[in-house]
């Protein structure tokens, strides 16, 4: 399934290069050309709606770039995919996280088995003991009702659980307290279990292989925070439950298997908030509300597996992200969510992105000639804007932007004393920014507001950066669904265009095996064999610790 050229080789890449070199109209002349350029790019799918007409693409431009992908073919690997095929070559992996959301009457075959009854049984078992926390049915080792519920996590056994929660805060039991314990710090955990009463407290330890380093320092201080109070060993299979593949590990802790959650290994981390890792979202918010979630998913798969590549969502964000990266030499994308509740959109797209795609090599091992993942950042409008705005209007690197907002809010407030509600001027502020950034404002119209000369040029925005507005009408489980796989396949649209492995991590391995090599140095006297700057700095610690 690797191409047979290189990716600067191909006809489509050489394309975009002579596009890229020639004089480019500005955004200014590409909507004056084409009065009806807002329609004409645009796009819909699983209940969103994509306005690109503010990417500096024309016509030709996205011609090519489609051409790109299926020169790449990023159809044929996406259908692949979803086969099952074990496209994750240097893990000897499938990467089926789309089979989590997969109706139960699917049949997605790994190794000849069909994963989707298994899929479902772990649902099943998530959505009973869900019901029983959220009823009171589930009592703590004393009988006392569970109250607050504490997932144990990091990565994407963390990042995707406090998004989607606080995402859908509004739909959650407000009888429930949740928490989210991910850092090593030990100030994370302190700090998240200071008010809660242990005789209520249920955690959720989340670890494939019930070994992960910080996970597991947090999850055996929580047991004795746990043990101090209540006393009595038998009483952590009341307060503990697992989210592993590992029984004997999870045994030998002290949480009963029949209270683990197990997935699978063609599920990446990153990739898994849709599988038992949603624990703590489907007890916040109910088994009924995760399946919508989940349907949301199941909706954008459908899109992408079926919609032409001209009117596909996710092909689309991936290919004009690829024209902004390798052509217009954009190294970043900034993540800008109007709604409160997607205030950690961006840091869960972070991971989503930079783990799959910040890769150096080809699938064969060649080193890339061309930029692969961009940087990811971003947060919630309109507190950015007065924030780090303006060095995306009038700084001096080109910094692409995906806005995203909601027709409707889930907290309506009474119009203010100008007839606008919050809403309206959310909703302004996403319009506004768009339209400011692609068009900008000239000297001309500097000069005619009556703007001193010398202050021209401060007061001069060159527009002509590129944007994208993805809108859905309210923010729902189910719309919320589709926006996670929206963002998961445009990853995966521009790995497989860059030629890249978007579904292993080697990168994050190396500093976890240099740390546990030096945690134990730290509290000993033992010769040091690192480099002077290491040396110096542990010696620096032992001293002061």
């Amino acid at each position: 399934m690797q191409p047979t050229h290189t990716l600067t080789e191909t006809a489509a890449w050489q394309k975009l290069e002579a596009l890229a070199a020639a004089p480019q109209p500005t955004l200014r002349e590409l909507f004056a050309a084409d009065p009806q350029r807002g329609r004409n790019f645009a796009a819909e799918g699983a209940g969103w709606y994509l306005d690109y007409s503010k990417q500096r693409i024309d016509g030709d431009i996205l011609s090519a770039l489609l051409d790109l992908a299926r020169e790449c073919g990023v159809e044929q690997r996406r259908d692949a995919m979803l086969r099952g095929e074990k496209i994750n070559i240097t893990e000897n992996r499938a990467v089926l996280h789309t089979a989590l959301r997969a109706p139960r009457e699917t049949d997605i075959r790994v190794d000849g088995q069909n994963v989707v009854p298994q899929v479902h049984a772990v649902l099943d078992r998530m959505a009973d003991f869900a019901r029983k926390v959220r009823s009171g049915e589930w009592r703590g080792f004393t009988g006392e009702r569970i109250r607050a519920v504490v997932n144990i996590g990091i990565g994407g056994s963390d990042l995707g659980p406090v998004m989607a929660y606080e995402a859908l805060e509004h739909y959650s039991d407000r009888e429930l307290t949740l928490r989210f314990v991910s850092n090593v710090d030990g100030t994370d955990f302190a700090e998240k279990v200071r008010d809660l009463n242990p005789a209520e407290t249920l955690f959720i330890v989340s670890s494939k292989t019930f070994t992960t380093l910080e996970t597991m320092t947090n999850a055996r201080t929580a047991r004795r925070w746990l043990l101090d109070t209540l006393g009595d060993e038998a009483a952590v299979a009341r307060h503990f439950v697992a989210v592993s593949t590992n029984a004997q590990e999870v045994q030998k802790f002290g949480i009963d298997t029949a209270n683990m959650f197990e997935f699978w290994d063609w599920v990446g981390g990153r990739y898994s908030l849709d599988s038992a890792i949603g624990l703590s979202l489907t007890i916040a918010v109910g088994p009924e509300q995760f399946r919508d979630f989940l349907d949301g998913m199941h909706d954008m798969d459908r899109h992408f597996a079926g919609a032409p590549l001209e009117e596909n969502l996710p092909v689309l964000m991936a290919l004009t992200g690829i024209w902004n990266q390798n052509f217009l030499g954009a190294c970043s994308l900034a993540v800008l969510p109007y709604s409160q509740y997607l205030r950690s959109f961006a840091a869960y797209l972070q991971q989503l992105d930079m783990e799959s795609n910040g890769k150096h090599v080809t699938l064969s091992g060649a080193e890339v000639g061309y930029d692969t993942g961009p940087i990811v950042w971003g947060q919630a409008g309109t507190n950015g804007q007065h924030a780090f705005y303006q060095l995306i209007h009038q700084g001096t690197r080109l910094i692409p932007c995906d806005f995203i907002g909601f027709a409707r809010s889930l907290n309506p407030l009474p119009a203010g004393e100008e007839g606008q509600t919050h809403q309206d001027l959310l909703m302004a502020n996403v319009f506004a920014q768009s339209e400011a950034l692609a068009f900008g404002k000239t000297p001309e119209q500097v000069r005619a507001d009556g703007v001193p000369e010398a202050l021209v040029p401060h007061k001069t925005f060159a527009g002509n950066r590129p944007s994208s507005t993805l809108l859905a009408r309210d923010l729902t489980p189910r719309s919320l669904g589709a926006l996670i796989a929206l963002y998961e396949h445009k990853v995966f649209v521009q790995g497989a265009v860059w030629n890249i492995n978007s579904f292993d991590q080697w990168g994050v391995e190396l500093g976890k095996v240099l740390a546990q090599r030096i945690a134990p140095e730290l509290g000993s006297q033992q010769e040091l064999r690192h480099d002077s700057s290491t040396n110096a700095l542990i010696a620096w610690y032992r001293r002061e610790r």
